[in-house]
């Protein structure tokens, strides 16, 4: 079954690892009015599991790319719970821009669709305790002025990331549930100065990342 793919996530106008392609949305103020759960942006590959197969950015078709085989394991596990969700997650399994030194778990879900619905957040936390899967790392949550929002994440991206190394950024949302046409005033991001924009040469000598233990006995 064909679905659109996740969204574009527009960038706050104060994120400075902007590119030429990327997007700022300069009227975000409106998310203020919404209590809000700050999540760490995670670097590595959007994957979506639903009924019908491991998918990534596009939904064309399922994705065959061989840092995509946890996800596949993953998907032979739930797939039978999944219905109508698409779950979708940050792959680790193949390294980006960053290689995290405390990592336990290599798909981390940040957002759960449900026809056209992006789920509230305690939906998403929800679902996965249910499919025994871990969400992204949350940071804060709650309501915030511009300022107190704008000094957590630079505080946040000072202590680096909580799977060990750099943190790329964080992604803010509402915490409660929203249509898909809504999205872009409901999920915005901040990404530090000087990201590695991971592009598809990556691919050509892609590595697994580590887990922790891996790190303990090396």
């Amino acid at each position: 079954m064909l679905s659109t793919k996740y969204n574009r996530t527009y960038h706050f106008p104060f994120s400075p690892g902007t590119t030429s392609d990327d997007r700022i949305l300069h009227d975000w103020q409106t998310m203020l009015e919404h209590e809000i759960v700050i999540t760490e942006k995670l670097d590595g590959e959007n994957n979506c599991l639903k009924s019908s197969g491991v998918y990534a950015r596009s939904h064309a078709a399922p994705t065959r790319n061989p840092w995509a085989k946890n996800a596949w394991e993953i998907w032979e596990r739930v797939k039978d719970e999944l219905g109508d969700l698409e779950v979708f997650g940050e792959n680790l399994y193949g390294i980006h821009s960053i290689e995290y030194n405390n990592l336990h778990d290599y798909f981390h879900i940040f957002a759960i669709r449900d026809e056209g619905t992006f789920l509230s957040w305690d939906e998403v936390v929800f679902y996965a305790k249910l499919l025994d899967l871990p969400t992204v790392p949350v940071y804060e949550r709650g309501h915030f002025t511009e300022k107190e929002l704008e000094k957590l994440i630079l505080e946040g991206l000072k202590a680096g990331s909580q799977h060990g190394g750099e943190c790329e950024g964080f992604v803010c949302r509402n915490v409660g549930q929203f249509d898909t046409e809504d999205f872009k005033y409901n999920v915005i991001k901040y990404v530090r100065a000087n990201h590695v924009k991971t592009d598809e040469h990556w691919t050509r000598n892609w590595k697994r990342a580590k887990l922790w233990f891996e790190f303990a006995t090396s």
